[in-house]
């Protein structure tokens, strides 16, 4: 009976912290939102300062995909494609969520995009991500959906990937030149289509920039 009961105290207790943990996270995100909300910032505003809108659904803290780690300057921001045709971005975000449970490798991303364009923001930009190794420790990573193999984007995901790669680069100072693929940092056939085919990312790199000198008057004119 002592075993029972002991077991029985056991399970309520893990049940309880388990809850306790649960309303700790959402309530640390309710307090980002309203930081966000008291800077006059936020999707609303990042869309009229040339983002695409961003659906911010922060990764609950854990030392798999959300280590809590600060990014103090950013000076890249790197591409990548998830490497599961058909994923969506939501597929994406909460694989990484599930990390926290499964405790199987640490990989996350700060934003995916995807494959009908939508952005799912995972990590706030003053954090790491475990996306593009060496260069986590400066740089944001995008993470884009695909519908195949070859990992070419549609035409959706690429012009949410120009508007949000454009719009970050406005944000922290940065030119289409500090805009990488993963495979500039460590050889990885990351972005796949976008490597396989260089002029394609050069094309990239350009409507960028274009979008980078878009941005500028735009937030000169708000």
């Amino acid at each position: 009976m002592l075993i029972l009961a002991a077991c029985i105290v056991t399970v309520f207790l893990i049940l309880f912290m388990g809850m306790a943990a649960l309303r700790s996270a959402q309530e640390r995100e309710a307090r980002e939102k309203a930081i966000l909300a008291e800077n006059n910032s936020g999707p609303a505003q990042w869309q009229k300062e040339g983002a695409p809108y961003i659906d911010v659904q922060l990764l609950t803290p854990n030392e798999y995909s959300r280590p809590q780690i600060a990014l103090n300057e950013v000076k890249y921001i790197a591409i990548h494609y998830t490497a599961n045709p058909g994923a969506t971005a939501m597929d994406n975000r909460n694989y990484f969520e599930n990390l926290a449970e499964t405790h199987s490798t640490k990989v996350s991303s700060h934003f995916v995009v995807g494959i009908e364009g939508e952005v799912v923001q995972c990590i706030p930009t003053a954090e790491i991500s475990y996306a593009t190794n060496e260069r986590n420790v400066d740089t944001l990573s995008i993470e884009c959906c695909h519908m195949d193999e070859t990992g070419d984007f549609e035409q959706a995901t690429y012009a949410s990937v120009v508007k949000l790669t454009a719009w970050l680069c406005t944000r922290f100072g940065l030119t289409e030149e500090n805009v990488i693929r993963h495979y500039d940092v460590t050889g990885k056939n990351c972005p796949k289509y976008y490597v396989e085919h260089p002029e394609a990312w050069e094309q990239m790199k350009e409507d960028i920039a274009a979008q980078i000198q878009e941005d500028y008057i735009l937030q000169e004119n708000l």
